[in-house]
Parts: C-alpha cells; structure tokens; sequence
C-alpha cells in the first residue's frame, strides 16, 4: 500500500514538474464528460479558440475550446484521449504576457520552404523544427474587396488544355471536381511542378497516409518540393487538426503574398475540411441541415476561399486549385454546388475520359473559367468557342458515327469535327512529365485552326 502511494505521489510530482517548465499555464477545472469526439469541462471560463492542456500520467492532452453552454465548456483534442479519468485536471494555456490565448502562434516565413509540417507546425520530415522568427495567428481579418488588385495577368500552369482552353489568372481560385480514382493528384502534382509561382503551399487534408507520402515524393518531386511548403494532416487525425491543417496552409500562403510574392496554393481537399467541419459541429450538438450537413459547413468555405486571391496593388497574389470530391460523380453535391458558387472557375475531371486512358481526364464542356474572357484575346476566344463546339458535336453524335449511321453532308460541322477530332483528342491528352507552356498551348490551338 506505501509503496503505490509513493508511485501515486511520484507521478503527481513529475506531473507537476513538466507543468512547471510550461510558463504557459494557469488555473485548472474538471472533465465532466466525454461523449464521442467531444470533452466537456466545468471550472474554467475560456473563449472560443483558446488551447487546454488535459492532465495525464504518461503524457500530456492538447485541446481546443470549440463551443459552451452556461458553465461547461466544449473541448475537440487534437490526439488520441485513451486513458483519460473523469475528474482529470483541465489547463488552461496562456501567453507568455499571462493573456488568454484566442488562437494558436505558427511558424512561418522562408524557412519553412522544403519542409514537411502537421497542422500545429511540427515537422513531419524527421527534420528540426523549422528555425524562424516569425510566428503569426491561424486567423486573418477579411480583406477589403476594393483594395484587391483585379486579375490581369495571365498563368502559365504548363498543363495544355488549361492553359489554352481554361485559361486561368494570377490570384484565380479554382476548383478542381471529380470522384475518386480519376487523376485529381496527378493533375496537381503537374500543376506545382510546372507553374510559374515563386512559392508553392500544398495542404493534404483528409488524404490516406500513404497518398501523402507518394504525393511528395512520387507526384510532387524534388523540383517541386524544394520551393514548396507541405502542410500535410491525413485522414487518421483529429477533425480540428484537419481543420487547423488547411487554415493553416492558407495562412503561410498569406505570408509569402505579404511579402510580395507570387503563390500557388493547393488545397487537396476542400471537401474533408467540410467533413471536419461537419464532424465538430454534430459532435457539439448542432442540427444537421442539407444532406447532413450543419449550417457552419457552408459558412466555413467562403471564410477560408475568401482568403486566397490577390492582394492590394504592386504585392503578391495566392492563385489557388481546390480539390472537390464528388460523391458517385454527382456534381449536385452540397459541398461541390456550394463551391462552384464561391470559386472563381470550376475543372470537372470525368471518369468516363479516366477509364478510356484519356489523360488528364478533362471534361472541358462542363469546365469553365470566369475570369478567361479578361485574360486573352478576341481571336483566342473565338479558337476556344469554336473548339468546344466542335468537341461538343462530335460528343452528342458519336454513337452514330461509330456505327456509321451517320451521312456525310448531313451536318456541316459534324462532318468538321469528324475531320479534326484525332487533332482535338490530342490537343487534350498530355503526359505526365510533359510540360506546355501557354504560348506553346496557343500555338497548338492555333495550328488546329489556322483561319479562326
């Protein structure tokens, strides 16, 4: 009996030791409950945001207050809870001026370009953690439209049918929508190695740990990594951490755009952000809405869309590809029709072109860019019409003319597209490590219709 009532006086020892050595630290409260995802606690008044630290014998619980009601508090951890005891201590962590933190301090900065981060900043790579000076909030006041710089400046993104048919601006925000299995990461593994950015922000948010491996090392490359910043928080982590994950690769993004330059960010993808979102707010007791998913979820996404794009005049620009996944190829989705509404240009990847070989697996009819008009000349638009009319007579008539139910001189420009579709499939199928430039694309398009 002495002998584990000294364990039991140890532990409380070494236990307040390590609290010691955290200046952070100040009064505590008791968990009360835990069901599901959700903690809940009594004895503390904290505000929404504000980090926790939750006592346990062999390590140390981080968690985030994401709701309350009258005197309990609602707190989401951001690690596994296994062995917690009702009654432990809940900490409240502040700043090293003794205030209450409202949000979480990250690195940020150039030396962070190379390196491999978790959604809380800590390095992935097996490297040190990354030595900066800056450290700034996950949050960011919302910009004023009116000091926005508008999109001018065309994008070379070295992917062919893009850059010429769906041309895409400096400071765009684009979506790229397609079910599972159809090319997304390959497209934007092209993407960040070929763009003409001076900083790439990857966030792999929801993705499988093994996708995340292969996309560094396997899609992204050592070309691209090395002036690319990956924010990685796969699918076996936390909701928040998910969360934290993509806020904070929008936030480094936002960095480098204050300081001048030119980013491309990648979000793969917006749709687990919503799911985490989701899982957060059901968990706390929020009514399910449209397909199950609460009202926040569709206030969340034009909070962290709004955040990309250009910045005031002179200063740099965050072009940014967000993945949409598309649940049975539905493009009615909730998560998939709410984004359409707040990107600025949606790329539908097709399953049918996929399963044909057809690389990448562009369904150019369905995809638009709405900022393209602004960006080219009236003779390029008039190719591209003229292109995606063709393309789409061929498509609705393709089943007779593959059985040869079909006249010639019946319809004059089906009979053009009959004569030209080996020259537009081509067009539109690009390798993997082949790089087109927009003027090449141009000249592609061009040759394809000289008298355009």
């Amino acid at each position: 009996m002495t002998a584990r009532l000294t364990r039991w006086l140890n532990s409380l020892d070494s236990f307040e030791e390590r609290m010691s050595q955290l200046p952070t630290v100040r009064r505590y409260g008791r968990l009360t409950r835990a069901t599901g995802l959700v903690l809940e606690a009594t004895g503390l008044q904290l505000p929404l945001g504000a980090t926790c630290i939750i006592e346990q014998h062999s390590r140390d619980i981080e968690c985030e207050v994401v709701g309350f009601n009258g005197q309990r508090l609602f707190l989401m951890p951001l690690e596994e809870v296994e062995g917690i005891l009702p009654g432990a201590r809940v900490y409240a962590r502040a700043t090293s001026e003794g205030g209450l933190h409202s949000g979480k301090q990250l690195p940020l900065g150039p030396a962070l370009l190379g390196r491999v981060l978790d959604g809380s900043g800590r390095p992935l790579d097996s490297l040190p953690a990354p030595e900066t000076t800056v450290f700034g909030a996950l949050g960011a006041a919302p910009f004023n439209p009116l000091q926005r710089t508008p999109i001018e400046h065309v994008l070379d993104v070295g992917v062919r049918p893009i850059n010429a048919l769906l041309t895409v601006g400096r400071g765009q925000r684009m979506g790229l929508f397609a079910g599972s299995g159809v090319g997304k990461s390959v497209l934007l593994g092209m993407m960040a190695r070929y763009t003409q950015a001076d900083v790439i922000v990857v966030g792999l948010i929801g993705e499988r740990g093994r996708e995340v491996k292969d996309f560094i090392e396997n899609i992204l490359g050592p070309e691209g990594r090395a002036r690319s910043v990956v924010i990685a928080a796969p699918a076996d982590v936390s909701p928040l951490l998910r969360m934290q994950g993509a806020a904070y690769a929008t936030r480094i993004a936002e960095d480098f755009r204050d300081r001048g330059q030119h980013v491309l960010l990648i979000m793969d993808s917006l749709t687990r952000y919503a799911m985490a979102q989701r899982e957060i707010a059901l968990a706390i007791g929020e009514p399910p809405a449209t397909k199950g998913y609460p009202p926040s979820v569709f206030a969340k996404l034009p909070a962290l869309v709004e955040r990309a794009g250009n910045g005031i005049s002179g200063g740099g620009s965050i072009t940014a590809f967000y993945t949409v996944l598309t649940e049975g190829d539905d493009q009615q989705d909730p998560i998939a029709d709410s984004a359409r509404a707040i990107l600025d240009g949606h790329i539908v990847l097709s399953r049918r072109l996929a399963e044909a070989g057809h690389y990448p697996a562009i369904d150019i009819e369905a995809s638009i860019s709405r900022a393209m008009t602004s960006l080219i000349t009236d003779q390029h638009y008039a190719r591209v019409r003229h292109f995606k009319q063709l393309l789409s007579s061929f498509q609705r008539n393709r089943d007779l003319v593959s059985v040869g139910a079909y006249a010639k001189g019946s319809d004059p420009q089906l009979d053009k597209a009959i004569v030209l579709w080996p020259h537009l499939e081509a067009f539109l199928q690009q390798g993997i490590f082949e790089r087109s430039g927009w003027e090449e694309a141009c000249q592609s398009l061009e040759i394809i219709f000289p008298g355009v």
